[in-house]
């Protein structure tokens, strides 16, 4: 008994002196970091160009200088700060800049004077490279286009859209270069991904950005839909047949077609059959063909899709 006690009691001070021994280590350490950072060290950095007040008829190339090398002195905690908080200089081309022959122009004086605006008192500006900095730009295009609707939407069972989708605005500006806004035809919308719809879609959706060099009127459109319950509905529609050989008489039966339409519950009394018309063209029959293939000219504009439910229109030429 009065071993185990003995045998915990110098565990517990072993333990004791490494836990000591662990704190002197780790204050040892903190002091040599803290040593270490008090210190001052040269070293050069990439200075991340931020550009402003670039003029809109104008814009800057991908070729252009995008970063500024400068060459500081100061102490270990400074350059931590500037590690994790990535450094950058902000170019105003409203009084920054110089123009001539398609290049902005940045030089040395004005890049020192921004580059200690930037930096605190604590830190020495040694050196800067480039000398100046050139930003080559280009006259913009401004291009109007539509904007094409990407869509996966599944309605609920009975229900659809009564009208068409609705962007606005439907149409946008693409800003940039000649050689690069000029083969714009179109901007698409991000994929707008929807299941089990059955009331008004109201969204805004994000536009797929092209390249960097071209800017556009809008980042994003607005989409609207009204959606209502649906239905099926049958009407009866006399056939026209056309071009009908001269002298040439002809009997085909039935007279009339089934017309089956989808359209919504409130415009359902709305569809009549005067709306509708079906023909039959003479001229399209082939040879030794018995029959002929009618088609819908017109259809009720409150109907979203209309089918024939006859395909064959059987005919005779009587003598």
């Amino acid at each position: 008994m009065i071993k185990n006690i003995r045998s915990q009691i110098l565990v517990l001070v072993k333990s004791r002196k490494i836990n000591i021994f662990l704190l002197f280590l780790l204050m040892s350490f903190l002091i040599l970091i803290f040593t270490k950072l008090s210190k001052n060290y040269t070293n050069t950095l990439a200075f991340k160009i931020e550009k402003i007040n670039v003029p809109e008829e104008n814009v800057i190339l991908k070729n252009s200088d995008s970063v500024v090398n400068v060459t500081l002195k100061t102490h270990g905690f400074k350059w931590l700060n500037y590690y994790l908080n990535k450094p950058k200089i902000t170019i105003d081309f409203s009084k920054d800049v110089e123009v001539s022959n398609s290049v902005f122009t940045c030089d040395k004086p004005v890049i020192t004077f921004i580059t200690n605006r930037s930096i605190s008192n604590q830190v020495e500006l040694i050196n800067i490279s480039p000398s100046s900095l050139k930003f080559n730009f280009d006259v913009n295009l401004v291009k109007k286009v539509p904007v094409i609707l990407k869509t996966d939407i599944a309605f609920t069972q009975g229900f659809d859209i009564s009208d068409e989708f609705k962007l606005e605005p439907d149409s946008i500006k693409v800003i940039g270069p000649h050689s690069l806004a000029s083969q714009f035809k179109y901007i698409e919308t991000e994929l707008v991904s929807l299941n089990d719809v059955k009331s008004d879609i109201q969204s805004v959706v994000k536009l797929i950005l092209p390249d960097e060099g071209i800017k556009l009127s809008n980042e994003t459109v607005a989409l609207n839909a009204v959606v209502e319950k649906f239905t099926e509905g049958v009407v009866k529609v006399p056939i026209t047949i056309l071009n009908i050989p001269e002298g040439l008489l002809l009997k085909y039966f039935p007279k009339e077609v089934n017309v089956t339409f989808y359209t919504s519950l409130s415009n359902f009394n709305k569809v009549k059959a005067k709306d509708f018309k079906v023909v039959c063209d003479y001229s399209k029959l082939a040879e030794k063909q018995s029959f002929l293939l009618p088609e819908i000219r017109n259809k009720s504009e409150f109907a979203k899709t209309v089918k024939l439910n006859q395909q064959h229109i059987e005919f005779i030429i009587l003598e």
